[in-house]
């Protein structure tokens, strides 16, 4: 291994003690590839079964906590005690390879696809294009309670922590966004009211650690730092939100990025990274973890280097190479592939689904609409 990706491979001990073995996480990736009631498929396990290798953490796939929020065909989902064996089965395959478990929990919001749930589209405020109502304050609650549920199957399933999706535009950043949030009682209006959602999510799930006494259980919160509407969120917004969450019982934050390296746009220095200056402001109270376009083992050292994150998280790199720690650990890096080869199907096992989308996106198959 060239010395420079060494410290890639050092462990973390998180701030409730457990150590993850290294400073690589397999981001969580839609996968298409869960039956239509959220259970793990075959194709599901192929793709799980061989991507955790040399990782610290593997991040599942954004699993579905309510219906009525599921946003993608194929969606896992963690919505009640009939998903605890499909639960359980992920948990072990990634286990299996070494790392550590990490169920992502998620609702859609009006993001939602209709055709794929049974309750009505919600959201923090009703939206006429996406064809979502406003829920009510008896639904907030419930919201709030299908997160807590969601961890407390993945607790007992065996996973080793959570990551509460709070980023993309979904329900918990539409609560967030004074974009999508126009309500004006006490989950609305002032920044404050507008936090009190993602923060309620996250005290409902560190009290289901606690009523199991599991402080070894890992609780992360992904987040996105900046939207791009008049009324969107800006840096500003997103220092505010961190600083809230820098006092909860977590164990990192997440923040998604398409681009690594990419500059502010409002609320904050333009010509500084998103991420430095998240990790300036974070001040060492909690480790971040980024991800955003990786692909090569260059890119991914000069991430590290900038000192910017505590974990990296790689996305596409790890679609195209299942075994993407083991060729950093190696010092294999002429062998990681940066594009789709349509001749090596069977080397990437991916859900027939997701193979078709990554054909599309490719260039090898053309575009359907709508999918």
């Amino acid at each position: 291994m060239n010395p420079k990706y060494a410290p890639l491979f050092q462990p973390l001990t998180l701030n409730n003690g457990v150590t993850v073995k290294n400073r690589l996480a397999v981001a969580p990736m839609t996968h298409f590839g869960s039956h239509a009631d959220g259970s793990i498929s075959d194709q599901e396990r192929a793709f799980i079964g061989n991507r955790a290798g040399d990782m610290g953490l593997f991040i599942a796939a954004a699993t579905l906590v309510q219906d009525g929020g599921k946003a993608f065909p194929g969606q896992p989902e963690a919505t009640g005690e009939h998903c605890l064996d499909s639960l359980k089965e992920t948990a072990q395959l990634i286990q299996k390879q070494g790392a550590k478990a990490i169920l992502q929990i998620h609702h859609g919001g009006y993001k939602a696809m209709a055709e794929l749930n049974r309750r009505d589209k919600i959201s923090a405020s009703a939206s006429e294009v996406e064809g979502a109502r406003e829920a009510s304050a008896a639904e907030v609650d419930e919201l709030v309670a299908s997160f807590a549920r969601a961890a407390d199957l993945a607790l007992r399933a065996g996973f080793d922590g959570v990551e509460i999706h709070g980023a993309n535009s979904y329900l918990i950043q539409q609560f967030y966004s004074a974009q999508s949030n126009r309500r004006n009682d006490k989950w609305g209006g002032s920044l404050e009211n507008r936090m009190r959602f993602p923060l309620a999510v996250v005290d409902a799930i560190a009290a289901v650690r606690d009523k199991h006494q599991r402080n070894d259980f890992i609780i992360g919160y992904r987040f996105s730092p900046e939207e791009p509407q008049e009324n969107g969120i800006t840096m500003t917004e997103t220092f505010a939100l961190v600083d809230a969450l820098v006092q909860k019982p977590l164990q990192y934050l997440h923040v998604s990025l398409h681009d690594f390296f990419s500059c502010a746009r409002r609320g904050a220095d333009s010509q500084r990274m998103r991420v430095d200056l998240l990790h300036q402001h974070i001040g060492g109270k909690l480790p971040l973890m980024a991800v955003g376009g990786l692909l090569t083992a260059a890119q991914i050292e000069k991430a590290w280097a900038t000192g910017a994150a505590e974990l990296i998280a790689l996305g596409r790199a790890v679609l195209l190479n299942p075994n993407m720690a083991e060729l950093l650990k190696s010092g294999e890096y002429d062998r990681i592939e940066t594009e789709l080869d349509p001749a090596q199907k069977a080397k990437y096992r991916y859900p027939e689904n997701l193979w078709k989308r990554n054909m599309q996106n490719a260039g090898f198959l053309p575009k359907v609409k709508g999918a």
